[in-house]
């Protein structure tokens, strides 16, 4: 057998630099879509970017097990070796340090050679490995430079390592650990920025136009008519079934006025029609109508008591429990015969609500618990 004194080749070949750009893609677009998917709400998307380099991982392991299992199969080299140098480069707060050798390995049958390697030493043994002891080594007969240390040989060789007397070899010193080509190392990085700048032009409507509910919009359908609302920052729909008015940044249907006008606009134009449900929202009314003909339990809305619904959602946004409500929402009903309206909001501490009579004085109260 013949052993090569040259480095182990540096990895840029086609297929590493593939590899590379490939693991640089996985992890680019496992991240962008983790970030993306929180940005956006999407839990399918956040489950991606965490099993996507997950599935890759086990690929990789099972594609390259056939190798592993070959490598392992071969029958190790033993050889003595002299220690030309070592030193500690890591794993002080531990037992066991890491140690950077570099060794004459003396074959029986072949010239001998350096290499140089790291393996992890006890602290209680780093006399045994002082410069110019002889020691026995093993390696794999393909891959002369994975060398290690036997910490404990067999008697026979122990023996000779004792009675040996080895001189050091010429290099160049063979390393355990091969370098990895600059190319390998550009195309993961570009492949890392490539699938992250493709995931985020995948959902850069979700991304950028989160805003979308802000910003006025018109909406219709085959059975809906549309009209202008009187403010250029809010949109109005009206169909046979319902009605809708979304109002612009930095207006609510609590201000003075705002949901009266805005059920008048719903109205305007159109023949009477009596309401099953009525639902406000800081900005958005809906209105059910009832269909023709139905006996369901209807009321009118232009005798709801507007005035007192923003004392009402005050009442229960201040005095049922609900330190920081985020959300509220007023529904006005008669499905029970009696007109109710109930008022609900929601925050850290929970849900609360109120009911309220159609004269709007509150007859039960639910504080948050």
């Amino acid at each position: 057998m013949t052993i090569t004194t040259s480095a182990p080749p540096a990895r840029s070949t086609p297929v590493a630099i593939a590899l590379g750009f490939l693991t640089g893609g996985v992890i680019g677009a496992s991240l962008a879509a983790f970030v993306v998917g929180c940005v956006i709400g999407s839990v399918p998307l956040c489950v991606a970017g965490v099993g996507l380099p997950t599935v890759y991982g086990l690929l990789f392991l099972l594609a390259g097990a056939p190798r592993r299992a070959r490598e392992a199969a071969v029958v190790p080299r033993t050889a003595l070796a002299v220690v030309e140098s070592r030193e500690a480069v890591g794993g002080a707060a531990t037992s066991d340090v890491a140690v950077r050798f570099d060794l004459t390995v003396a074959p029986d049958d072949v010239p001998a050679y350096r290499v140089a390697f790291s393996q992890d030493i006890h602290l209680a043994d780093l006399p045994d490995y002082r410069q110019g002891v002889v020691v026995v080594a093993q390696y794999p007969p393909d891959r002369p430079w994975r060398v290690r240390i036997v910490k404990r040989p067999t008697p026979e060789w122990e023996e000779r390592a004792a009675d040996a007397r080895l001189d050091s070899a010429p290099g160049p010193v063979l390393v355990s650990e091969s370098s990895e080509g600059c190319g390998v190392g550009f195309v993961r990085l570009f492949g890392l920025l490539l699938a992250a700048a493709a995931v985020v032009l995948l959902f850069r409507a979700d991304l950028f136009d989160g805003d979308a509910s802000d910003k006025p919009q018109v909406s219709s359908s085959s059975t809906s008519t549309s009209a202008p609302s009187s403010s250029s920052s809010s949109s109005m729909v009206v169909s046979s079934a319902y009605g809708t008015v979304t109002l612009g940044p930095n207006q609510s249907f609590l201000d003075r006025g705002q949901l009266r006008k805005a059920v008048g606009l719903l109205t305007k134009g159109t023949e009477a029609r009596t309401a099953l449900t009525v639902v406000v929202q800081d900005r958005l009314l809906s209105i059910v109508y009832a269909p023709t003909g139905s006996q369901a339990p209807t009321f009118d809305r232009d005798s709801l008591p507007y005035d007192r619904f923003p004392a009402l959602v005050e009442e229960a946004r201040s005095g049922l429990g609900v330190s920081s409500p985020k959300t509220w929402q007023l529904t006005v009903e008669r499905l029970t015969g009696s007109l109710t309206i109930r008022v609900v909001v929601t925050g850290a501490e929970g849900t609360a609500s109120l009911e309220a009579n159609g004269q709007g004085k509150v007859v039960r109260r639910a504080p948050a618990r």
